[in-house]
């Protein structure tokens, strides 16, 4: 990529002199949808249609589609083709994707715009990212919408809007860059959920038929094997408690953990703060290796929950949860981790909290007496092992959607106002994300 260029100033700012800025109904020809009413919810000629709640950046959800009437006419006149921009009027306003012929005769509501290119020099996918660029991140049509009780982009507002308009070669090139990056992301996103997915499938089979192919038992909490015991929690693990005689000094500088550092479902944290003595007025004592619940709403039912791992042998953490230590030789704080994260525990616990609707606690004694099965303490450890594999594949894959996020944002502002400039042979490196 190059960033060596002549600029010159436009009504959207410096920008290349080998571009344009030209009119949006200049190179699109724009038509809204058919409103949603009762009366076209009936009748004949029922067929699916895009809501604002289908369109996202870059993307369509089409996993729950709504149905109305169309007539002949109509069904000609709001067509789709592949290639058609879909942008929203109102909510997140000028939120964009692109048609792909993804349903047959599917239609759209009068809050999309459906925008046709009407010269053959313009790439709907560059000017997808442009609107992307303009209205997410460089704010460059701040004011412009309709605004009234509603903020909306009408259709006059959207075919007056200027838009940057390089060479026809150059927009394939910038669309290139960027549609490679976005489907890198939506990998790393898919192999998130399908590596969530068997996790939870492995849950179910670890938590009730163990590793060793042992005959099963029924137990108050579901079939196990003939083996493992069933217990209280609090019978095999430990509350933490401050020990007495800890003092700690006005001016000592001491570890505390909020509730925003709190992971959701990730095994560890590390992170924290530093607070001096005299500013901890309050705060849960907490030591290296313990396992912390939160037990507010909606933390509790979001999953945060992290085993503290830190070079510090003790500090304080938000009240807002509850410490939990391993019994040596008797029980592992990863296999609890894990059992703790099961959908159906979870559910159980969340059905026993205190408190008013949206602010529920869980009680430590609620906890405490939640009954857990109890394998060995080698079949925990290789339970926990197991799951923790798919857990630290499952944060990787994460980490780099989000670095590739990171690299998405920096390149859509960059390639947008032309700070560097495509070239083909530089773009290679992201045909292959092995090195995020």
């Amino acid at each position: 990529m190059s960033n060596s260029q002549s600029m010159s100033s436009t009504e959207l700012g410096e920008l290349p002199e080998s571009w344009d800025v030209k009119r949006f109904d200049s190179l699109f020809a724009v038509q809204q949808g058919k409103q949603v009413s009762k009366k076209n919810r009936v009748g004949k000629n029922q067929f699916p249609f895009l809501r604002t709640r289908n369109v996202f950046w870059g993307r369509l959800d089409l996993a729950d589609l709504d149905k109305m009437s169309f007539s002949e006419t109509e069904q000609s006149r709001l067509t789709l083709k592949i290639g058609d921009l879909l942008i929203c009027e109102g909510g997140d306003i000028g939120r964009t994707a692109l048609w792909g012929n993804h349903v047959e005769r599917c239609y759209y509501q009068n809050h999309l715009h459906r925008a046709r290119v009407r010269d053959n020099n313009a790439d709907p996918e560059f000017f997808l990212y442009w609107l992307w660029y303009a209205f997410e991140i460089g704010n460059v049509y701040f004011g412009r919408g309709n605004v009234t009780t509603i903020p909306n982009l009408s259709q006059s507002k959207l075919s007056e809007l200027p838009i940057p308009y390089p060479n026809f070669s150059e927009q394939g090139k910038i669309a290139r860059v960027l549609g490679l990056v976005q489907k890198a992301i939506e990998q790393q996103e898919r192999l998130v959920v399908l590596t969530s997915e068997l996790k939870k499938t492995l849950m179910h089979k670890l938590f009730t038929e163990g590793l060793h192919g042992e005959p099963q038992k029924e137990t108050e909490i579901g079939p196990v094997p003939k083996s493992w015991k069933v217990v209280r929690l609090d019978e095999a693990y430990n509350f933490t408690k401050k020990p007495r005689g800890l003092v700690v000094a006005d001016k000592d500088k001491v570890a505390f953990l909020p509730m925003e550092t709190i992971p959701k479902g990730r095994i560890y944290v590390s992170d924290f703060d530093e607070r001096l003595g005299s500013a901890l007025t309050s705060g849960t004592y907490i030591e290296n290796g313990d396992l912390l619940i939160a037990k507010i709403t909606p933390s509790f039912e979001n999953g945060k929950q992290a085993i503290v791992d830190w070079n510090r042998p003790f500090g304080y953490a938000t009240t807002e949860v509850i410490p939990i230590q391993e019994v040596t030789d008797v029980s592992d704080k990863f296999f609890l981790f894990h059992y703790l994260l099961h959908p159906a525990v979870r559910s159980d616990l969340a059905g026993k909290m205190d408190g008013t609707t949206g602010r529920q606690r869980l009680s430590k004694e609620v906890l405490g007496s939640r009954l857990i099965p109890l394998p060995s303490h080698a079949e925990q450890k290789d339970i926990a092992n197991a799951l923790n594999l798919l857990s630290e594949k499952m944060e990787m894959h994460g980490r780099k959607r989000d670095k590739l996020s990171e690299l998405f944002r920096t390149l859509l502002h960059q390639l947008m106002t032309a700070q560097i400039r495509v070239d083909d042979s530089d773009i290679s490196f992201l045909t292959s994300t092995e090195g995020l």
